[in-house]
């Protein structure tokens, strides 16, 4: 369930501040929002999978985390990664 090197790289383009930048919290929370959405579908398969329904579980509740330092922090860009991502602003 990992994220393809292409893959990676090309998110980490688009969200972070330069090529290099693979820590911010706009990068990061594109790559847990990514690996979430791969999750899900898997989970739509395979709905007796457990241990992959926990680890979505624990990777929703890291990208809530990280939603919410970023919105602390600066409010301005978490409007405008949410709205691009796509993802609800619930926090």
């Amino acid at each position: 369930m990992a994220l393809d090197s292409a893959k990676k790289t090309e998110i980490i383009a688009k969200y972070g501040r330069n090529e290099n930048d693979t820590g911010s919290s706009e990068v990061q929370i594109a790559l847990l929002t990514h690996r979430i959405a791969e999750l899900t579908e898997h989970l739509k398969v395979f709905k007796k999978d457990h241990a992959s329904r926990l680890g979505l579980l624990k990777l929703v509740g890291q990208r809530r985390r990280l939603m919410k330092y970023f919105k602390r922090t600066n409010k301005d860009g978490y409007q405008a990664l949410v709205s691009s991502l796509g993802i609800r602003d619930n926090i």
